[in-house]
């Protein structure tokens, strides 16, 4: 079996992987990725982009972790305290608290903007995030598996 596998190798290095060149930043990009390392201008941006329809916390979490983003997963507090910090910048805001007793998060029209300018934005830059989102804080929960 060993030598079979390794037999596989060496076609797949010869074939399918021969015209494959990764640069140092595509190594960085990929290991980030294993580790599920997302920066926090990649988080925000899912934010906005989940949120261009009203959705509660619960149902954003959920989403973020469907992404593969696993930031909350163990600290959801952070996450409202992020939706907190993105409504006072004016970049999302809160519909009223329904029935059911959830509060439902939606963009603004400045977050709709924002997400506009970041998606054409072929490189998105920290310094437009600062300029819009004025630095929202929020912390990452460190040691997660």
């Amino acid at each position: 079996m060993e030598n079979r596998l390794k037999n596989l190798k060496k076609i797949m290095n010869e074939k399918t992987f021969s015209q494959v060149r990764f640069t140092e930043k595509h190594r960085t990009i990929i290991q980030n990725k294993i580790h599920n390392q997302e920066n926090k201008e990649d988080v925000i941006i899912s934010i906005l982009q989940l949120l261009s329809k009203e959705k509660t916390g619960y149902q954003l979490a959920n989403l973020l972790r469907g992404r593969g983003m696993r930031h909350f997963e163990d600290n959801e507090g952070a996450l409202y305290i992020l939706l907190h910090s993105l409504e006072n910048k004016g970049v999302l805001q809160t519909k009223g608290i329904e029935k059911d007793g959830a509060k439902y998060y939606v963009l603004t029209n400045k977050g709709k903007k924002l997400l506009k300018q970041t998606e054409q934005k072929e490189s998105r830059s920290e310094v437009l995030m600062q300029q819009w989102i004025g630095g929202a804080e929020w912390k990452i929960t460190e040691g997660r598996s």
